[in-house]
């Protein structure tokens, strides 16, 4: 069985093609390779948004994403600064890539 190359598995952003072929190992390796040790805090966060990307079909920019982590997780974790923290420069580009999800619409 032969392994994909970078290039097959990503596009030219860096996000992944196929989104079945995450699982934890990789959002680990990507997480990584963007400076991110992934805790607790972080994994809830990839959850929620691989569920709203589940019911949407689409990965959301910063207010729709934080308008979800409200609804999902409490309004003490859907701030901007929270999610600025756990993923630094532009949170919903970073978690999306981190998550295996495209890239959000309008992400520049």
């Amino acid at each position: 069985m032969s392994t994909m190359s970078d290039s097959e598995l990503f596009d030219a952003d860096g996000y992944l093609r196929d989104l079945s072929r995450w699982d934890d190992a990789m959002a680990e390796q990507l997480a990584a390779g963007v400076g991110i040790t992934l805790t607790p805090a972080h994994w809830e966060i990839l959850h929620a948004i691989r569920r709203f990307h589940a019911r949407f079909q689409l990965s959301p920019a910063t207010r729709p994403l934080l308008k979800f982590l409200g609804q999902e997780l409490g309004p003490e974790k859907a701030g901007s600064i929270y999610v600025m923290q756990l993923f630094p420069g532009t949170p919903a580009k970073t978690i999306a890539k981190i998550a295996g999800l495209p890239k959000p619409d309008n992400c520049i």
